[in-house]
């Protein structure tokens, strides 16, 4: 038995001849020399041990391809765009809002070499880190300041620390919300040093609330937009104007972490209104913090806009250095604002796909289908809803046209083969057929969809 082992051992390949074979060149050249190194040891480790435990080693194509398998599930989607066809729009674990492609051609323009990000090209000294586009948000939103930040979390973090510390923050609790990634709103404040003092109940908070509430140790009044959930039935929030009036009367600031980051109507792309930052600056908030990565279209960061007077005191707050925003989000963040400034919403992707109409996207289907159809596989084109997603316009849905089929086999092992293939694919089951939302699919991946779909039913 031992001298089998042994002879069965002598039949592994050197890593150095695997590495060498020319099935693996396209991978080293995507994946570089070492990652694919690691895959191949690993692999020829674990045939080791399967001869081992009695097992044999496969041919040597075999394990070619057991390491280009390896390579997909250690590193799937290393590198390359994923298709999506959910239908959600703002897809938190996709990125959330995909940049125009202006910003794009920007970034690739300036990204190559330096870039004015803290100097004052007037005097040659330092000066404000992105001054330009704190400028570009003072003249989209009519703010008095502005800053920015890292993302939304850190922008209200850095309010709570710089003007709460140590005092109360007075706040609904029908506000206390989470969003995905587990983002908790008495999380951040325990977190910052500011006490939260809850007032009202799960469904009905009034303004009387917070007034009673406020005392000598009361820091500010916050209200938190329920961005990712609605509450219905017997319910009541004291407005924002109704907050001003309270705050008014005990000089405290007003903080709205509004988070979806409207800019425009969003009813005017078939939506329901989303509160927008010029809404809440009007009604009286001190302080709006918003990502710039959901309804606002733009980079992943956190805007922060409203009265110079706090926003002041941010700017001293030594966190702020630990959360600033980098030059790749003020660059972007720029390019995204000129699209508002330039009256073009509809250039930017989230708000594109919104508008699509359901004519188009079943012409494409129907396209799509008979592209299927074409290899042997039966689609059709069905309705079905769209979702907003990102934590913005809960229970908001717009018609569409879905691409579904039946799948032979597990179904949740054809999902998988379409994440794990190039490029990556992400699709939805719909009462146990697999569908293709292409509102949320750029035109230009049609065919590269196509493709995938038909090569992981065929695997």
């Amino acid at each position: 038995m031992a001298n089998e082992t042994q002879n069965e051992l002598r039949k592994l390949p050197a890593v150095e001849k695997v590495l060498s074979d020319p099935a693996l060149t396209a991978a080293i050249e995507r994946f570089s020399h070492p990652v694919v190194t690691e895959a191949v040891r690993a692999v020829v480790e674990e045939l080791r041990q399967g001869v081992a435990a009695g097992g044999t080693v496969p041919a040597f194509e075999g394990i070619i391809d057991t390491v280009k398998t390896r390579l997909a599930e250690d590193w799937p989607g290393f590198l390359q765009p994923v298709i999506n066809a959910t239908g959600i729009i703002l897809h938190t674990n996709l990125g959330r809002s995909p940049l125009s492609a202006e910003v794009v051609s920007t970034l690739a323009g300036i990204l190559g070499g330096y870039y004015a990000l803290e100097l004052d090209l007037n005097t040659g000294e330092r000066g404000v880190r992105a001054r330009e586009m704190e400028k570009l948000l003072r003249l989209v939103t009519g703010a008095e300041s502005a800053l920015v930040v890292n993302n939304n979390a850190a922008a209200v973090l850095l309010v709570l620390s710089a003007l709460a510390h140590g005092r109360e923050v007075i706040v609904s609790r029908s506000e206390l919300v989470q969003i995905g990634g587990g983002f908790r709103v008495p999380e951040v404040m325990a977190q910052s040093g500011a006490i939260m003092r809850e007032v009202g109940t799960t469904n009905q908070t009034f303004a009387r609330d917070f007034e009673q509430a406020v005392n000598d140790n009361t820091a500010m009044i916050m209200a938190v937009h329920r961005s990712n959930f609605a509450l219905r039935g017997f319910t009541h929030d004291a407005s924002l104007a109704e907050l001003r009036e309270v705050t008014n009367n005990f000089g405290l600031p007003l903080v709205y972490d509004l988070g979806s980051g409207a800019l425009t109507d969003t009813a005017a792309y078939g939506m329901c209104h989303e509160p927008t930052v010029g809404e809440a600056l009007e009604a009286g908030a001190d302080i709006v913090c918003v990502s710039g990565d959901k309804l606002l279209g733009g980079p992943q960061c956190g805007i922060i806009l409203g009265k110079k007077v706090w926003l002041d005191q941010l700017r001293k707050h030594p966190l702020l250095r630990a959360v600033r925003v980098d030059k790749y989000a003020a660059i972007a963040l720029s390019a995204t604002l000129l699209h508002y400034l330039k009256s073009d919403t509809a250039g930017l992707p989230v708000y594109a796909m919104m508008q699509t109409s359901v004519e188009s996207l079943e012409e494409r289907g129907k396209a799509m289908a008979a592209r299927l159809a074409a290899s042997g596989i039966e689609a059709e084109v069905i309705d079905g809803e769209s979702l907003a997603g990102g934590g913005s316009l809960p229970d908001e849905t717009l018609p569409t046209k879905l691409v579904a089929m039946n799948v032979k086999g597990h179904i949740e092992d054809f999902c998988r083969r379409l994440r794990l293939g190039t490029p990556p694919v992400l699709g939805r089951v719909n009462e146990g057929r697999f569908v293709i939302d292409l509102r949320t699919v750029f035109p230009a991946q049609d065919g590269n969809l196509a493709m995938a779909v038909i090569a992981a039913l065929r695997s």
